[in-house]
């Protein structure tokens, strides 16, 4: 098996090659029989380059990680470039460490809605799952059985297809004025299902952002751009170890079967 150089070379030398003789082929004083012979010896070339494998030309793919999400992954208000799964993505690769993040939030997104979306992004490799709903249920007074059960059915569902996927859930809180037993039970949600599924578990996402005036947009609900940076480090402190064992070969997943 030829190395990447030199299949890089051989494709480099027979361009270099077809160039020449087709300028030859150009000579007023080229009989028809040489032409012929230029022909051949073109098309042989042809069959040389196309049998170089494809894959030896390109770098190896990135790993993959889905950010899967509503209005505080998506960076509502704000650019995409200024929401935590782009600022994740610089951290990466400023530490060297080649993964793509696919943010695949949506604003307002709830857990029911997740999984009517989930289908097409299961159609390709994850590596890393985060996951991130459940707040806008629990704004509708869904309960939390049916939010934890949707939770799961998503992870689930992206386990079948990416067995050794690594799982990430950004827990949430809501703001407990009163003691209330649905209050607790939903922050409590979080934690149950990260011990559940072996995931690993940012505590509080909005951690050192909720209630501050100053890290959220008027709504006093949605980070701004410099909350958003906080929200990546409170992700980034859970991500990084889990980025390095993908990288190493320590989790992360074969390209999903073909099927549905």
């Amino acid at each position: 098996m030829l190395s990447e150089a030199k299949h890089l070379c051989l494709f480099s030398v027979g361009v270099q090659m077809s160039s020449e003789i087709l300028r030859f082929a150009q000579n007023d004083s080229v009989t028809a029989l040489e032409r012929f012979i230029v022909a051949r010896c073109i098309a042989f070339l042809g069959v040389v380059l196309c049998a170089v494998p494809v894959q030896t030309l390109r770098a190896d793919p990135s790993k993959t990680i889905l950010v899967f999400g509503d209005s505080l992954s998506d960076g509502f208000m704000l650019k995409r470039s200024e929401a935590y799964p782009a600022l994740l993505g610089k951290k990466l690769r400023a530490t060297g460490l080649n993964f793509q993040v696919i943010n695949a939030s949506a604003a307002g997104g709830t857990t029911e809605g997740g999984l009517e979306r989930l289908p097409p992004h299961l159609k390709h490799r994850i590596d890393v799952f985060i996951l991130e709903l459940g707040i806008n249920d629990a704004f509708r007074g869904l309960s939390i059985d049916q939010i934890q059960s949707n939770l799961q059915q998503i992870i689930d569902k992206v386990k079948t297809r990416n067995p050794t996927v690594r799982v990430v859930i950004a827990g949430m809180q809501l703001p407990n004025y009163a003691g209330d037993d649905y209050v607790l039970a939903f922050g409590e949600m979080f934690s149950d299902l990260a011990a559940r599924n072996n995931a690993a578990l940012v505590p509080y996402l909005l951690q050192g952002v909720a209630g501050d005036p100053s890290l959220n947009l008027p709504d006093g609900i949605h980070p701004n751009a410099a909350g958003q940076r906080i929200l990546a480090e409170n992700v980034w402190r859970v991500l990084e170890p889990i980025a390095r064992e993908v990288t190493e070969g320590r989790g992360g997943s074969p390209e999903p079967p073909a099927g549905n």
